[in-house]
């Protein structure tokens, strides 16, 4: 199905979570509510009957996949495949680790939002400063970011590209690529809000990744690297900030939803073939099965939430958004894990990145970090983005927690990525 089209009943809604039966009482906010009519509204689940319902914007590549591959000749999908071997210089059978595939949002967009229309941009100074070069690559930070630490805590590579990136080369897809969108939430509302790229589309990015590489290296190859690769999803935290949604519902039915959708992200529909076959495929059923699923950060703490939710002056946490986002973790990490004993072959794992967050902004002495309350860009309260183009930055962002007013710096990064994919839990997914 496309996600483009007017999500006009519940009904249509659902073809999105075809198996699911909690998601009957889940509608998209409709364009009045959406405009500020739910002020003082009562915190509760929309009826399925709500009409009127928000067209969902996202991204759509225009790959197709390889139709004329079973006309090529043996020979030709032999050279593919030794091609494919010299590129990457390992033996593809043998490799524990040949790529990292990541989803999310701006924590791990490494550059994608480059390429859509959105409000969710860094590709311009002061972004980039600390990255090689000096490049505004279009990851919300001084340097490099989650996705860079992942690959290079797995020794894939140490920068994890875009995938909409339009000049990578083969090579670079082999061994993985972010498809992360700065915005972008498991609620599709979430993502509309900013222009990103849903979640869905993400996936169907990645649909169109898996037919590149076997177009190039042949099926057998393709199947081995997306079996044998981790793949992480970082979502979350943006649907618990998300105001409109607080508007309309409770955090504990709120986060009962995020949770159906973060699962739906994962697993392949078990629904009747009928039904399954006018749905999108999942994580599971386009043959991931090394899945970490990260919880939602402190974002309560993030230097905005600060100003919003505890004044200028104080700039306490917002304590609401962080229960809310532990609450979140709570439910997800137990779900998580059942859905190992009902996906056959798979390594599912929830990775803690609420715990070691805060553990670095209640305790930054030891890093030599001083100021959690600021950004270094501008005056450290509200910038990002373009907001961040003046007045300027801290001339030691290493000092600083945070580099913008929502996103860790370089140094944050790594010691936030070292703590949350640790080695017990790394172990468990390519167990």
């Amino acid at each position: 199905m496309n996600i483009h089209s007017t999500l006009s009943s519940p009904a249509n809604f659902n073809l999105l979570f075809p198996c699911s039966p909690f998601m009957a009482n889940y509608s998209i906010l409709s364009r009045e509510e959406s405009t500020g009519a739910t002020a003082g509204r009562a915190m509760k689940p929309k009826s399925p009957a709500a009409p009127d319902l928000l067209e969902i914007h996202g991204y759509r590549g225009s790959l197709r996949s390889s139709e004329n591959r079973g006309t090529h000749s043996v020979f030709v999908q032999l050279v593919a495949a030794v091609s494919f071997l010299l590129i990457i210089n390992i033996p593809a059978a043998d490799a524990a680790v040949p790529a990292v595939f990541i989803f999310g949002d701006s924590l791990v967009d490494t550059g994608n939002n480059n390429y859509i229309v959105s409000v969710a941009k860094s590709d311009f100074p002061p972004y980039g400063r600390d990255f090689p070069g000096g490049t505004a690559t279009g990851r919300f930070g001084n340097g490099r970011i989650l996705p860079d630490f992942i690959g290079e805590i797995f020794g894939v590579k140490n920068l994890l590209p875009p995938y909409k990136d339009p000049t990578l080369q083969m090579q670079d897809l082999l061994t993985g690529v972010s498809f992360g969108s700065a915005g972008a939430g498991y609620d599709p509302l979430t993502s509309t809000l900013t222009g990103s790229i849903t979640i869905e589309d993400q996936l169907e990015m990645y649909r169109e990744y898996k037919s590149k590489i076997n177009a190039s290296a042949g099926k057998e190859i393709a199947d081995k690297i997306i079996s044998t690769s981790p793949h992480f999803i970082l979502l979350g935290t943006n649907d618990i900030s998300n105001t409109i949604r607080r508007a309309q519902y409770d955090s504990n039915t709120y986060t009962d939803i995020l949770v159906e959708l973060a699962l739906d992200v994962v697993k392949v529909h078990s629904c009747p073939e009928s039904v399954r076959r006018n749905a999108p495929q999942k994580l599971y059923g386009h043959g991931a099965r090394r899945i970490g699923v990260v919880g939602a950060a402190p974002i309560g703490c993030v230097p905005l939430q600060r100003i919003l939710g505890g004044g200028l002056l104080e700039r306490h946490c917002n304590e609401e958004l962080n229960e809310a986002a532990k609450l979140f973790n709570s439910k997800l990490s137990p779900a998580i894990s059942t859905l190992n004993q009902q996906l056959p072959g798979a390594k599912i794992v929830y990775f803690d990145i609420f715990t070691p967050a805060l553990s670095l902004i209640q305790n930054p002495a030891p890093y030599g970090i001083v100021e959690v309350t600021r950004g270094c860009c501008g005056t450290g309260t509200i910038e990002l983005g373009i907001l961040c183009v003046v007045p300027g930055t801290c001339p030691d962002a290493t000092k600083y927690l945070f580099w913008d007013s929502v996103h860790p710096g370089e140094k944050a990064s790594r010691i936030i990525s070292d703590g949350t994919f640790d080695s017990a839990s790394l172990s468990t997914l390519l167990g």
